[in-house]
């Protein structure tokens, strides 16, 4: 065989230099079989100097196509190299029964057999570089990725399948953008909509373009990941080219990091092959051919190997076939093109071809496309750096762990948006809740006192049970204070709507009992103003406690309505992302935790609109009420004072934490210290006088004096009278005493 070393050196040697050697004239029949029926329509000159070289022109590759069929001899098989070439002699050769042989077509849409029913390659078809491509993404944990592709068949029909396969396995192609000429807008576009894992389909020409561009809209960095196709020459970004206006320096920027994927086209393994030679040995004859020039500068020098073993593809196919042939009494010179028997032959050996080659094992698919496995590199510091391998077939990734990023490891494939909950700060909620926790404690002092003096007059006249009510309620919204301003960041999610249900019975049934109680006093002594009937002077005291039940019950009933019907649940406000003070590539995506219904304003509507109605008729009757004196109630213009400011808290309060709810710290601060200044005004107006009076008077010592004493501790002006009689009643005895005593020593006088 060393005939067809000889032969598919030279033939490799022409696919780099362009240069046809004239083939040695040998005895062997298989060479000038070769020699007259083989033509490599992309880059041959053959020996009656038809010049053949197509430059990758489909249009040029036709003419010459039928130039070769018109011409003798006949021809046996074709060896176009470009994917334009290969599709159209691939679809017209069907017609003169030719076999077509590439060895440097990638083009997906030569893998159609119904198309091209004769055609076979040993360039894997570029859809090869998909089944990579999605083992890196998912190795990397990119789920999102974009694609820029020049809008030729071969690379819109790889990533037409690319989207097949990532699709497959969970990924996004968020973007897809395509150029023919100038790839200015498309690479804009990228980002814009904030491309940063972004596979790149042209050929090189059109690279240079893209990563011009690239760099003046700094698509580049420790923020991205391009990958591009292997087969580009090494130094291609530093050649120059007058079509782009960056330097070399800007050029080497913008591509620093990129990942290529190629097919292995030479075998890495140090394995003699059907040639008798080793990958290495083969390069090192090669470069011997061609003389010294720099690989890097020498274009096709990658698909070398392949056309070599094409070569020896053909070669082993037709001698097979040239074997069978001879059994059955024929030869492969009987070929005519309307010999369909012998083109079977043929296309079964191609079929069935198993070898080792230079390029590694060559073995062709059921669409005629070659095997292989795919390298996978990274420029590093300008240059090339092998980072694994990947057998599709196999689906083995092999990494050598070499690889290198400009950050802190592979990029995020998007912006990372990070979830961050707002929080009520800590030291407002530990300050309001001593304050609500001494209020609690001043509660129970009232309540304490209040009940331990219910048997003294004065306090018998306050109505106590309904003070008792007050206090009771007024600790009740002080508790409340402490599950407003718990949130996530003292419980769990799943246990904040329990959290939720302690806010709204805490709330609502401490102010139902607290100024239910108070509104009860104040409607009544108005009801006793008004109608002025001996009759509701002697109004039993239960009345008053029906009445502050009924309020009660109305508040209980809504409440368990609201939660029955439409309970409360966790709802979650969203915030616009926010760009963090560190320098990370990330952004912040603020969180705020709400207790919430599905009808959640009709709810509040009803329950403000029902409390509002009763806050204005409190303050209304208080206004009514306040020159009226009375033994029944002898508190009540405390009472209206109380009422006047906790309406008034309320109603402030209500609609600013409603417009304040996005802002957790003013909420709770207008929420909360309204309940702790009304419930400490409401302790401190009821009860404090009461104690003040007991305390510097001596009243629960004596009831006698407790009766002669009885009147509102809040009227000055009553206070101020009883005093006044009491000295002209003490005046009045002395008198009346005087005037009835005896006087004997006044006689005496009188006698002498």
């Amino acid at each position: 065989m060393v005939w067809m070393n000889e032969i598919a050196r030279k033939i490799t040697c022409f696919r780099i230099s362009n240069k046809w050697p004239r083939l040695q004239q040998k005895q062997n029949d298989m060479v000038k079989c070769i020699n007259k029926h083989i033509y490599f329509l992309s880059v041959v000159q053959c020996e009656h100097n038809m010049h053949l070289f197509s430059q990758c022109d489909p249009g040029e590759a036709t003419k010459l196509l039928y130039d070769l069929l018109y011409t003798e001899p006949i021809k046996i098989v074709l060896m176009p190299g470009c994917s334009g070439v290969s599709t159209i002699v691939g679809e017209a050769a069907r017609m003169w029964n030719l076999i077509v042989l590439s060895y440097g077509s990638s083009s997906p849409a030569l893998s159609n057999r119904q198309r091209f029913p004769t055609f076979f390659r040993t360039h894997p078809s570029a859809t090869l570089h998909n089944p990579t491509r999605v083992q890196l993404f998912q190795k990397w944990k990119w789920t999102r990725i974009a694609t820029i592709q020049q809008t030729t068949e071969v690379f819109t029909s790889t990533l037409d399948d690319l989207e097949q396969r990532t699709k497959e396995a969970g990924i996004e192609i968020s973007v897809r953008q395509s150029f023919l000429t100038d790839p200015a807008v498309a690479v804009k576009n990228l980002k814009r909509q904030d491309a940063r894992i972004i596979v790149g389909l042209f050929y090189e020409t059109e690279a240079r373009k893209v990563f011009c561009e690239v760099f003046k809209e700094k698509l580049y960095g420790k923020k991205y990941v391009w990958f591009l196709i292997g087969w580009y020459a090494d130094n291609w970004f530093k050649i120059h080219d007058p079509a782009i206006n960056c330097t070399v320096e800007n050029m080497t920027e913008a591509v620093e990091g990129h990942v290529t994927t190629e097919i292995v086209m030479l075998n890495p393994e140090t394995i003699k092959g059907v040639s008798n030679l080793t990958s290495q040995e083969f390069l090192e004859e090669l470069m011997s051919r061609l003389g010294g020039k720099n690989p890097e500068e020498t274009g096709g020098f990658q698909e070398a190997p392949l056309a070599f073993d094409a070569v020896w593809a053909m070669a082993l196919a037709l001698n097979k076939t040239s074997e069978r042939l001879k059994a059955k009494g024929r030869r492969l010179e009987d070929f005519n093109y309307n010999n369909h028997d012998i083109t079977a032959e043929i296309y079964r050996a191609l079929n069935t071809s198993s070898f080792e080659g230079v390029s590694g094992q060559v073995v062709f698919d059921a669409q005629g496309s070659r095997m292989a496995m795919t390298l996978i590199e990274q420029l590093q510091g300008g240059t090339y750096k092998k980072i694994g391998y990947y057998d599709s077939s196999q689906k083995n990734l092999s990494w050598f762990g070499n690889d290198i990023w400009i950050g802190a490891g592979p990029p995020a494939d998007r912006t990372v948006v990070r979830e961050e909950y707002r929080y009520l700060s800590q030291k407002l909620f530990a300050a309001v809740s001593v304050f609500a926790g001494l209020g609690i404690l001043l509660g129970i002092v009232c309540l304490t006192f209040n009940i331990y003096n219910s048997n003294v007059r004065y306090i018998q006249n306050s109505q106590p049970y309904l003070n008792n009510m007050t206090a009771v309620g007024c600790m009740m919204a002080l508790a409340a204070v402490f599950p407003l301003g718990i949130d996530g960041h003292h419980v769990h999610r799943s246990q904040f709507p329990v959290v939720c249900q302690f806010r709204l019975w805490l709330l609502g049934l401490g102010f139902s009992v607290a100024y239910g109680s108070m509104f009860t006093k104040i409607w009544w002594v108005h009801t006793l103003f008004t109608k002025k009937d001996e009759k509701n002077e002697k109004k039993k005291p239960w009345k008053l406690y029906a009445t502050a039940g009924v309020l009660l019950a109305v508040d209980f009933l809504s409440l368990m309505i609201w939660q029955i019907v439409d309970p409360l649940h966790v709802t979650i406000e969203k915030f616009t992302k926010e760009a963090p003070k560190e320098d990370l590539d990330v952004l912040i995506q603020p969180l705020l935790e709400h207790c919430s219904s599905d009808k959640i304003n009709t709810w509040l509507g009803v329950v403000y609109g029902y409390k509002g109605l009763l806050l204005l008729l409190g303050i209304f009757l208080a206004y009514e009420t306040k020159s009226v004196s009375t033994e029944k109630i002898n508190d009540h213009r405390a009472v209206g004072m109380a009422i006047y400011n906790v309406a008034v808290l309320c109603l402030i309060t209500a609609p600013v934490t409603m417009i304040l709810s996005s802002q957790q710290d003013a909420s709770f601060a207008f929420a909360a210290l309204a309940v702790v200044f009304s419930a400490y005004i409401t302790l401190v107006v009821l009860f404090v006088p009461k104690m003040r009076r007991l305390i510097t008077r001596g009243e629960w010592q004596s009831e006698q004096q407790d009766t002669l004493k009885t009147g509102s501790s809040t009227n000055n002006n009553d206070e101020e009278k009883s005093r006044q009689l009491e000295r002209e009643n003490r005046e009045l005895q002395k008198i009346i005493q005087e005037v009835s005593s005896p006087q004997p020593l006044a006689s005496t006088k009188v006698i002498h």
